[in-house]
């Protein structure tokens, strides 16, 4: 019970303080810990929900959050993330590890170069963005994060929308993904109850915490730790997919 709590505090603290989702930062370090990564993974979905509702409540009560534009992208998501539990549950755990650094080491590039902001949001199709969500949640909630990684340079790049309301959007996303993993998965019997909802709740202490130490920390020295824990992240699954199990 005690290491639930650290893990719990400590994952939701880091998730407030550099901005990033989760599922990140919870599957190596439950991986780490001796879990498998289907096992991972479900705690992972269960732990998003309480962080991702948390965040969105507080994403709309400063107004970043464009709840039309999300909602399309949104119910695309869920009904993506309802095959989640079936490609977990299929899908061979190694394989899912190959998926989860592919993810990892996106998000570390990403560091490296900033997405261009644009003035005057483009207006894309309903169906567009519909297609855009099932694929980003079918996919990210198959192996434990969010998808705001991909759907944020997205929004940003491909549509002008500014950063923070695409960063907004991009945790609310998660809310449709995650409650659509956490069923889909819950019925394949993939989720592990207990561990979930004491990391999740706890997490959520951890991340006020987290976003408080945020604002009095310099930008460029957050960037530098991120990247230091990425660099971690891929470096340690690598070496537990390729070499630890080879």
């Amino acid at each position: 019970m005690a290491e639930l709590l650290l893990l719990g505090g400590f994952v939701g603290f880091l998730s407030g303080f550099f901005g990033v989702g989760g599922g990140t930062i919870l599957v190596p370090l439950l991986l780490f810990l001796g879990y498998d990564m289907k096992t991972a993974i479900g705690i992972s979905v269960l732990q998003m929900v309480f962080s991702s509702i948390y965040g969105s409540y507080l994403n709309l009560k400063k107004g970043t959050l464009d709840v039309k534009m999300v909602s399309i992208i949104g119910s695309g998501g869920f009904v993506g993330a309802l095959f989640s539990g079936f490609i977990v549950a299929n899908v061979d755990a190694k394989i899912l590890q190959i998926i989860f650094i592919s993810f990892t080491t996106f998000a570390l590039l990403r560091l490296f170069f900033q997405v261009k902001e644009h003035k005057g949001e483009k207006k894309a199709h309903p169906i567009i963005l519909f297609i855009i969500g099932f694929f980003l949640g079918m996919i990210s909630i198959s192996i434990g994060v969010g998808g705001s990684v991909l759907l944020v340079p997205i929004l940003v790049g491909f549509f002008h929308v500014s950063l923070k309301k695409a960063t907004s959007a991009g945790l609310f996303f998660v809310v449709f993904s995650s409650v659509s993993g956490f069923i889909s998965q819950s019925l394949h019997g993939m989720i592990d109850y207990r561990t979930g909802l004491i990391i999740g709740i706890v997490s959520l202490v951890g991340v006020y915490f987290g976003v408080m130490l945020k604002h009095s920390t310099h930008e460029t020295l957050q960037r530098k730790l991120l990247v230091l824990f990425y660099v971690g992240v891929v470096s340690y699954l690598t070496y537990k997919t390729f070499f630890l199990q080879g």
